[in-house]
């Protein structure tokens, strides 16, 4: 069975949309968006452009949905899908579950809320090394010594947690965590608190933009972010989709349902190779390829391969 999965804000770097395969289902996409947003795509992968999450997250759903679409006319249509954070709604729209268009503009509404509830002094940091239950000990004494609160992000692999909060609690508490034996923690190209209560407001008012939207129930399986699971009813996957920013991505209960409910190769949609790195070390029976890093019709060949040989 194959998967596709989709990173998250933080994977982006610069010209990553210009390095999408050369496929006629690519530029029909990049047209679309550029239709739907009222700007030239190919105009938000300079490393100005990205100073914007708006820029960021619009950009990651065009190439994700683009690569599974260049995919599809190549006869690899997924059977499961699931993406982390804001690659959650390319996820949806690969399995049937929203429109692109529609899908474009929950993007973009969302990143222009996370942007204006914390327009600076705020992101994400990856600490590795350390368990949740670890991270979550020491948050609560980070809190209780009087630090600005940090909060437990994505659960991306059992020792490589991320987590949210102002610029200065996230210093503070890197050093905390690196004295509590953390092997690495590194700031992301993230410039909001993502997936934690700070931003309970953006996702209530996201909620209520995404109510007009016509959903379906997936033709493929829909993993979801919160919970980690397969989610099958299209009131499940508008909710998903609208309050992801709000809860921790529980992304390795992802990985694992879909190991587990019989993926044997998994595709991760440009850019970038986290997702395919997180999968080779956990689960190394699965095939993960990062479409960034072959070129496609290598892509397709050593994905049909795989797909025969498991």
């Amino acid at each position: 069975m194959l998967a596709l999965i989709f990173p998250g804000q933080g994977a982006q770097s610069d010209g990553f949309l210009h390095r999408l395969p050369s496929h006629p289902a690519v530029r029909a996409v990049l047209d679309e968006a550029s239709d739907v947003l009222g700007v030239d795509l190919l105009t938000l992968d300079t490393a100005d452009a990205m100073r914007s999450t708006v820029a960021v997250q619009c950009g990651l759903t065009v190439a994700g949905v683009a690569l599974a679409r260049a995919l599809a006319e190549e006869g690899l249509s997924p059977d499961m899908c699931a993406g982390l954070s804001v690659g959650a709604f390319a996820a949806a729209v690969s399995c049937g579950a929203l429109c692109f268009a529609d899908a474009l503009k929950m993007v973009r509404r969302r990143a222009e809320l996370m942007e204006a509830a914390y327009p600076s002094g705020y992101g994400l940091a990856a600490i590795s090394g350390l368990t949740e239950h670890e991270l979550a000990t020491l948050a609560a004494r980070h809190t209780s010594e009087g630090e600005a609160p940090v909060y437990i992000g994505n659960v991306n692999a059992p020792r490589q947690i991320v987590v949210a909060g102002a610029n200065a609690a996230l210093d503070s508490f890197m050093n905390r965590a690196l004295a509590a034996g953390a092997r690495k923690a590194t700031r992301l190209a993230v410039s909001v608190p993502s997936h934690c209560e700070m931003l309970a407001h953006a996702s209530d008012e996201l909620c209520a933009y995404a109510r007009p939207f016509a959903f379906r129930a997936p033709k493929s399986v829909y993993i979801g972010n919160r919970g980690g699971r397969p989610l099958y009813s299209a009131d499940a996957i508008r909710e998903d989709l609208a309050t992801n920013m709000r809860y921790t991505v529980r992304w390795f209960d992802a990985l694992t349902v879909m190991q587990e409910m019989g993926a044997r190769v998994a595709v991760e949609a440009p850019p970038g190779q986290v997702l395919t790195d997180i999968t080779r070390e956990h689960y190394p029976q699965m095939a993960a390829l990062a479409a960034s890093t072959l070129p496609f019709e290598r892509l397709t060949a050593t994905a049909r391969r795989r797909l025969q040989e498991g």
